[in-house]
C-alpha cells in the first residue's frame, strides 16, 4: 500500500511534460504564421515586373557613368 502511495505522489514527470505541451503549442502557431506570411509573400512578388527590375537596372548603369 505505501508503495502505491508514492507512485500516486511522484510529479517528477510533470514538468517534463508542461514543457513538451508548451513547445508543441509554440511550434504550431509558428507553422501557422509562415504559411499566412509565405502567401502574403507570394502575393507580393506578382507585383514587381520586369519594368521596374530594368528601370533599377538602368538606374544603377546610369551611376556607373557619374563616377
Amino acid at each position: 500500500m505505501v508503495f502505491k502511495m508514492k507512485i500516486l505522489n511522484d510529479e517528477s514527470g510533470q514538468g517534463a511534460a508542461e514543457y513538451i505541451l508548451l513547445f508543441g503549442g509554440v511550434i504550431i502557431i509558428v507553422i501557422i504564421a509562415a504559411l499566412s506570411y509565405s502567401n502574403y509573400i507570394k502575393s507580393a512578388g506578382n507585383e514587381i515586373n520586369t519594368t521596374d527590375v530594368q528601370n533599377v537596372t538602368n538606374a544603377i548603369n546610369g551611376l556607373n557613368s557619374k563616377f
